[in-house]
């Protein structure tokens, strides 16, 4: 059975957590997908991964399209949401266009970084078929602004504010919130205040599932570690075994633990 945002929505009813990996090519697709990991991601975080870049920024839409069609033919049954890259959804306009692409290419949802801004793309695309993600917390391409890739809402105002952005994009169609780098009190606190499912990295054990970067949670990326990230091949001797552990792992709420967790 091929999972679906009905699936999704299910799994937070019944209060089970559900698993998300990056994948940028038909082989890791096939092999993450058959692991039993129910959503794949095609980051723009290949422009770091795979590209070398100190950043998300330079990820073109052609870029995400084809790596989307690699991962669309190597898919086994899972879900496969694609990033819009830096400055492809500006406006609403140029976000019909580009998520049709990435539709087209094979992603069953797109998402989106940002806050209420987005409310009138979202609207616009969910109205036209396009099921949606909004990606709050640290967004990467906002990293400019941010001076770094630093964690958000650790304070009162900022944490609420970050509530009610999540209530005003999912009110506007979003079908997925995804949280990353913010607190593990706010994230449980965002997952029970809207209905759609709420993905996690960084942000705690209480959100409705859990996403990672294939690369760092096979131990495979250079230089310091993030706090969230957890080296699974290492215990499981294998790619395979590392994937279907980590799949087991967040299903059973063993993963993320405290240590990879952040506090206000």
């Amino acid at each position: 059975m091929a999972v679906t945002i009905n699936t999704l929505r299910e799994y937070k009813q019944r209060g089970e957590a559900f698993s998300a990996l990056t994948s940028y090519d038909a082989t890791f697709a096939q092999l993450v997908s058959e692991a039993g990991v129910d959503v794949i991601l095609i980051g723009d975080s290949l422009g770091m991964v795979l590209q070398g870049n100190d950043s998300t920024l330079p990820v073109t839409m052609d870029q995400m399209v084809y790596h989307v069609s690699c991962v669309a033919k190597g898919n086994r049954g899972s879900l496969v949401m694609a990033d819009m890259p830096f400055m492809s959804y500006g406006t609403t306009e140029a976000a019909l266009e580009n998520a049709a692409k990435l539709m087209r290419a094979g992603a069953h949802m797109v998402k989106l970084e940002g806050t209420g801004w987005m409310r009138d793309t979202i609207q616009a695309l969910s109205e036209r078929g396009v099921p949606v993600c909004a990606h709050l917390g640290l967004t990467p391409q906002f990293v400019n602004k941010f001076g770094g890739y630093k964690v958000q809402g650790r304070d009162e105002k900022a944490a609420d504010l970050m509530v009610e952005h999540a209530c005003e994009l999912e009110a506007a169609g979003a079908d997925v919130i995804l949280l990353e780098c913010v607190p593990a009190a706010l994230a449980a606190r965002i997952a029970k205040a809207v209905k759609a499912p709420v993905i996690g990295i960084g942000a705690g054990a209480d959100t409705d599932g859990q996403v990672l970067v294939v690369y760092d949670m096979l131990g495979m990326t250079p230089g310091r570690k993030p706090r969230f990230v957890k080296n699974f091949l290492a215990e499981n001797g294998s790619v395979t075994n590392a994937l279907a552990a980590y799949a087991k792992a967040v299903s059973e709420r063993t993963f993320p633990a405290e240590e990879h967790t952040f506090k206000a």
